[in-house]
Order: C-alpha cells, then sequence, then structure tokens
C-alpha cells in the first residue's frame, strides 16, 4: 500500500531545505579544505626558515658530540632536526627524533636534494618533515609536529558543521513560512473549488489583489464561474419561459381534447363543423408545439456549442441559407448579392441565424414583395418592405418568446431573433434591427473575418 503523499507545504519546505543544505554542505567543504591548505602551505614554509644550511649541520653534530646517547631535549626549539646518514644512522637534536624514511636515505646520495612528506617520531607522534642535503653522503631533516594543525582542523570542522545545522534549521523554518505565504493564494482556491462542489453556489469570487501566476488563475477562475453562473441563469430563464409558453398550447390543446372525449363518451355527438374546427385547432396547436420543441432545441444547440468552430466561407452559408428561403418564400423574391467574407464559427449556427433572418423578413413582406440581402466586406445585411417594427419595441427584438405586437396573431415561437443574436455573439459578432427610410425592417449582421478577393459580388 502507499503511503500518503506530502502536501505541497511539506515538499516545498522539503526542497528548500535540501538545497540549503547541499548549498551549505559545499560551502563548508570548500572552506575546510582551503584552510587546510593554507596551514599545510604555513607549515611547509616553516620549516625552511632560516633555511637548512652548514650552521645548521653544525649546531646538531655539535649537540650530537656532546651526547653520544641522544642530544638535550628539543624543548623551546620549535623545529626537531637530526642529521642523516646514508646508511640510516641518525643524530637527533632532541630525544624525540623521526624514524628514518628509504626516501630519506635517497636525498642522502642526491646532491641538492630535497623531498617533504608526512613522518612519525619514535614516541609515535605525526610531523611534517623535509630532508635536504646538505653535502656528500648527508641530509638533514627538520621536522614539525602536525598535532596543532589537526587540532585547527578538527576544531574547524566542529564548527562549520555546527554552522550547517543552525543553516539547515532557519533554512527549513523560513521555508515552511515562504511555502505558507505562497500558497495561500492556492489554498483560498482550493477552499473556493470545495466550496462551489459543496454548495454549487457559483457567486463565490476569489479576492485578486496581485499580477502573478495565482493571481492570474484567480482571474481566469472567476471568469470561468461567472460564464458558469450566467450559463445557468439562462438555462432557468429559457426553462421558465419554455414552461410559460407550452402552458398555453398544452391548455389549450387538453380542453380541445377532453371535449372530443366527452363527446364520445356521453355519445352526444358534435356538430360535424363544430367537430372540424375542433380537429383544425388541434392540429394547429400541435404544429405551434412542435414548432416551439423545434426551436427550444435549436436554441439549446446554438448556447451550447455542440458544434466545433472553424475557419468557414460565410458567403457560402448565406448562399446555402438564402436556397433554403427561398423554397417557402411562395411568391415573395429574394434578390442576393454576396461578396467573399470567411469567418470563423459554427457553420451550422450561423446558417440557422441567417435562415432565421431570411423568413422573418418573408413573412413580414407583402405578396409579390422583394427581400434585398447583400454580403459587403462582413457586413450581412437583410432589408423587408413589411409593415417595420414600433420603435419602443426595437430593444425588446431579440429577447426569448418575445414577440412583437403586429406578429401575435402569425405563428412563431418568439425564438427566431433570439437564436440568431445567440449565434451570433458566439461568432464574435453583432446584429441589429432598425426601421429604414421607406418603410420596413433592416437586419444588419456584422461578423469579424477577412476577405481573401476583393475582385467583385457573386451574384447568388
Amino acid at each position: 500500500m502507499r503511503g500518503r503523499r506530502r502536501s505541497m507545504g511539506a515538499r516545498l519546505t522539503v526542497l528548500v531545505a535540501t538545497a540549503v543544505a547541499v548549498a551549505i554542505a559545499v560551502c563548508a567543504a570548500a572552506c575546510w579544505f582551503l584552510v587546510r591548505n593554507e596551514l599545510d602551505h604555513q607549515l611547509n614554509d616553516s620549516l625552511d626558515q632560516p633555511p637548512v644550511g652548514f650552521k645548521t649541520v653544525q649546531m646538531v653534530q655539535r649537540n650530537c658530540s656532546e651526547h653520544p646517547t641522544g642530544g638535550e631535549e628539543a624543548g623551546p626549539f620549535l623545529r626537531l632536526q637530526q642529521i642523516v646518514l646514508p646508511d640510516g644512522t641518525r643524530c637527533a637534536e632532541g630525544w624525540d627524533a623521526v624514524v628514518v624514511d628509504p626516501a630519506d636515505l635517497r636525498v642522502t646520495r642526491q646532491p641538492g636534494g630535497r623531498m617533504l612528506r608526512d613522518g612519525v617520531t619514535d614516541t609515535g607522534d605525526t610531523v611534517r618533515v623535509l630532508t635536504v642535503n646538505v653535502g656528500p653522503g648527508m641530509a638533514v631533516s627538520v621536522s614539525r609536529s602536525l598535532a596543532a594543525t589537526d587540532a585547527t582542523l578538527r576544531w574547524l570542522a566542529l564548527l562549520l558543521a555546527g554552522v550547517a545545522a543552525l543553516g539547515v534549521l532557519g533554512a527549513a523554518t523560513a521555508g515552511r513560512l515562504v511555502s505558507r505565504t505562497a500558497l495561500r493564494p492556492i489554498a483560498n482556491l482550493t477552499s473556493a473549488v470545495e466550496h462551489i462542489a459543496r454548495t454549487e453556489d457559483l457567486r463565490t469570487r476569489i479576492p485578486v489583489d496581485s499580477e502573478d501566476e495565482i493571481a492570474r488563475l484567480s482571474t481566469s477562475f472567476n471568469a470561468m464561474t461567472a460564464a458558469l453562473a450566467s450559463s445557468r441563469e439562462r438555462q432557468r430563464q429559457l426553462i421558465a419561459d419554455a414552461g410559460h409558453e407550452l402552458r398555453t398550447p398544452l391548455t389549450s390543446l387538453r380542453t380541445n381534447i377532453d371535449l372530443l372525449l366527452h363527446s364520445e363518451n356521453t355519445g352526444r355527438q358534435l356538430h360535424p363543423q363544430a367537430r372540424t374546427r375542433l380537429l383544425a385547432s388541434v392540429k394547429a396547436q400541435m404544429a405551434e408545439l412542435s414548432s416551439l420543441v423545434g426551436d427550444l432545441l435549436e436554441l439549446s444547440r446554438v448556447s451550447g456549442g455542440e458544434e466545433p468552430a472553424e475557419d468557414l466561407p460565410f458567403h457560402d452559408v448565406v448562399e446555402a441559407a438564402v436556397a433554403r428561403a427561398r423554397l417557402r418564400a411562395h411568391d415573395v423574391r429574394i434578390d442576393a448579392e454576396l461578396g467573399e467574407w470567411y469567418v470563423h464559427g459554427r457553420e451550422g449556427a450561423l446558417e440557422r441565424a441567417v435562415v432565421n433572418l431570411l423568413d422573418n423578413a418573408v413573412k413580414f413582406s407583402p405578396s409579390e414583395g422583394t427581400v434585398a440581402v447583400r454580403l459587403d466586406g462582413g457586413e450581412l445585411t437583410v432589408r423587408d418592405h413589411g409593415p417595420g417594427i414600433p420603435e419602443d419595441e426595437l430593444p425588446h427584438v431579440f429577447d426569448r418568446f418575445w414577440r412583437s405586437s403586429t406578429a401575435r396573431s402569425m405563428p412563431g415561437s418568439g425564438l427566431g431573433l433570439a437564436i440568431v443574436a445567440q449565434a451570433v455573439r458566439d461568432a464574435g459578432g453583432e446584429v441589429t434591427l432598425s426601421n429604414p427610410p421607406g418603410g420596413g425592417t433592416l437586419a444588419r449582421l456584422t461578423l469579424p473575418g477577412r476577405s481573401h478577393s476583393q475582385t467583385g459580388l457573386i451574384n447568388a
């Protein structure tokens, strides 16, 4: 079973402490080696100060002749000195003589030879030894004890280890404080997400008081929850409006069906003309319900963005919509002039939006009238010559289920222009309706895009 993973704050603390520990260890090791090299250098220089020469040999020989079994104790001498002969014989100035090494014997036979090494005394103390050839078959070994140097290095190692331990402890503490401060925005974001998941309250917002990456993430999260809240509100409003709009035709349909059933159950047949009118009313209400349900499904597809957005020739989309609208235009003529224009959007939604504009224009056009369709430079205009829209109703034409006072006697669900507005907004464009001079209605739809050619118009 895998153990529980550490939190991000704990991992950040461990990372900071480890990084500082490695840095301190490297610095401490470098410091220790530098000090050791400096002490070694000073010790080596001190072995030949003053330089080993003839006077040194005379002093050592005199001491050896006066004390054939051994020289006086070195006591005040800082350096231990002894003569070394090729046969290994030695004469030391001081009782604590240095053990002769084969390398010392080679120096006695090498004119001008010098050799620096570590050695031991007869009592086992470690010393640094400098052996110098001072004449034929004779060398002098000068040595100093390494005890002081070793003690200094041991003390320095302990000191550096203590400093490193304090540094790591301080780094861990600082890392913990830094992680808490750095991760506080993430903790706030996590709390907000958990609150939303628990309560489904999309109005929750995260305060943003900086401009770093966490602030950008918080801003994006706030924008996402705002979009979700707006989507939920639109969905709720759509359901409420749909329920309201469905209530009337369903009530009327139920009443008519109840009359038919009552007539059948009681055996009191309705007058044939009344029965015919009743059945025609039921059929019309069923058609109205079908139209309303179809528009609701279309609006949900447009709002949900079920199809992927892509680069597409908008002039081809408009041309296809014009062809569809002409099939049910009857005696109304649709005159189209389309220039090239390429947009980024969903083809089905945009075609449905243009079809709705054309159907709306055809529905309000007089018999033998003309609907003018123009696409030029990313602006599509649809102009009819119908009764127009009252000025006080123009701000509401794109509201869901809203119907103009001049259109309430006509078939329709009041969702056509709402579908147009939603599809155009999704494509980053704008759509407006106005009453142009000369009467009728002018729909103006503008979409961002580009033109691949500026070589005139395509007659549709």
